[in-house]
């Protein structure tokens, strides 16, 4: 049932049209009741002009919050995220969506990149490419940190679409990846299970921030997000600071 029709059928009888009616052709309401009226017509434009209200969340399996919770209360907290290290180099975590990563869809012959498309859009044509013989060639998808459909076409157009590491390589390499051996940060960075597809503007306004500086847009996304942040975490024995903790915490609470 729409919204509309939700409130024109319980709420609006229930608390707007009990009413008195003192002379034919005319109505006296009570304050109580303008209250209600200007909610409910706020609400009826609101959803005229697209605006609606926020997404609702979408279901989560208790399972998945309650061992985020384990992993979340095990996790090394430090007092904060340390100084970024300008020794910070991206090419450490090897070759941008190389296929030759030691992860799930590593070695498939198509690069990562592509391998996350396929996996979260809805595709609708394909191409070979050196990298891939069966790459997206055009699909369509709801970024997850706005809650906006999305028409990808491979070309000019393809950056609307970004793939976003969920915990930042740079985050990472702050909290201890630096020390990491190289197959551990080229697996790191293709790991599926730390990438989603994604709106560029989502992915460049995160750029490498933390979820105490950074959560997405759609607030009905933030338990899954807190969810996948927390077990690449705890997957690769990384730490956290104790500001996120307190956001991914929150977050966890909204599941």
């Amino acid at each position: 049932m729409g919204m509309r029709q939700a409130m024109g059928s319980t709420w609006w009888r229930m608390r707007v049209l009990r009413i008195r009616v003192h002379r034919p052709g005319r109505v006296r309401l009570t304050g109580r009741q303008w209250m209600w009226l200007v909610v409910f017509a706020a609400t009826t434009v609101l959803v005229a002009v697209g605006v609606g209200l926020p997404s609702p969340p979408r279901t989560v399996d208790w399972t998945a919050v309650a061992t985020a919770r384990s992993r979340l209360a095990r996790l090394t907290v430090l007092d904060r995220r340390p100084a970024h290290d300008v020794g910070y180099d991206r090419d450490a975590f090897g070759p941008a969506w190389t296929d030759a990563a030691d992860v799930r869809g590593g070695g498939n012959s198509c690069d990562t990149r592509n391998d996350i498309l396929s996996r979260d859009l809805a595709v609708t044509a394909r191409i070979a490419i050196e990298s891939c013989p069966r790459a997206v060639a055009a699909g369509t998808f709801v970024s997850p940190y706005t809650g906006r459909p999305i028409s990808f076409r491979r070309g000019r157009g393809s950056a609307a679409v970004q793939i976003d590491h969920v915990v930042p390589l740079s985050y990472a390499w702050d909290l201890g990846a630096a020390q990491w051996p190289r197959p551990r940060r080229w697996a790191f960075a293709n790991d599926p299970s730390n990438l989603l597809a994604v709106d560029a503007d989502s992915n460049q306004n995160k750029s490498d921030s933390e979820p105490a500086r950074w959560m997405p847009r759609l607030r009905g996304f933030h338990c899954q997000y807190a969810i996948a942040f927390i077990r690449v975490l705890d997957g690769y024995r990384l730490p956290v600071d104790a500001p996120s903790r307190s956001v991914l915490a929150t977050a966890l609470a909204t599941c």
